[in-house]
């Protein structure tokens, strides 16, 4: 993903520095580094679901903080969201959705659809662009349009599309996409190409890694699985 820019400097207040503090107040003084973040996420929609997955890399510069970490959270009972670029921010916008569909759901007394979700996460994200950085997938199954995959990119854009793929890996990947990807492939088929695609992604971008995750989402059911790293279908 993109680099942090640091904040502002202009105003700052200064920050005191204990007496036998090991740090010069230089270093302490100094503006922060930009963190650079990455990821690959997908998800593609089929007849009768989708399918969402990730990689399992967290990364705080070239320092892996969490090898198997979950970016595909779960905000409903058929509705996932997979999340890219500060995890901060994205953790904390999974969770003000998860509170307010839990009682939107309450409402209406029913299962809250996927549309109503993805439009949740783009008012909050587009409402604070210039605050955060999150890049999301959205998808999920209802009752009114079956399968369904939204994309909400940085800026808070909210795009209905047949497949999504986001993250510092996904420039890697997005001509393997172009050239497997076809409409009408069965669960089994978009199961594969996702896991396919993420591979070889995780084999070229060095801030994505670890195991792939991947969820199945039907009107029956949710499946989650996962590939070890040591048994990718593709890698070097």
């Amino acid at each position: 993903m993109e680099v942090i820019a640091p904040r502002s400097q202009e105003g700052r207040v200064v920050r005191h520095v204990e007496d036998g503090c090991p740090y010069r107040k230089d270093d302490i003084m100094a503006p922060e580094k930009g963190v650079s973040t990455g990821t690959t996420i997908m998800a593609v929609e089929f007849d009768g679901g989708v399918v969402m997955g990730a990689d399992s890399r967290t990364s705080t510069g070239d320092y892996v903080a969490n090898r198997a970490s979950r970016k595909v959270s779960k905000v409903h009972d058929k509705i996932f969201v997979c999340r890219c670029g500060s995890a901060a921010d994205t953790q904390a916008l999974t969770g003000f959705v998860l509170n307010y569909l839990g009682q939107h759901a309450v409402e209406i007394g029913k299962l809250p659809s996927v549309n109503t979700a993805a439009n949740l996460f783009k008012i909050m994200a587009y409402n604070n662009k210039d605050r955060l950085m999150a890049g999301l997938i959205i998808g999920g199954w209802d009752e009114k349009l079956g399968g369904q995959v939204y994309s909400i990119p940085l800026g808070g854009a909210r795009l209905r599309v047949p497949w999504a793929c986001d993250g510092s890996g996904s420039g890697y990947i997005k001509g393997y996409i172009d050239e497997h990807y076809r409409p009408g492939m069965s669960k089994a088929e978009c199961l594969t190409f996702v896991q396919n695609a993420i591979s070889h992604a995780m084999s070229r971008d060095g801030s994505s890694g670890g195991v792939i995750r991947t969820v199945v989402v039907t009107k029956d059911k949710v499946e989650e699985s996962m590939i070890e790293g040591n048994k990718l279908p593709f890698g070097p």
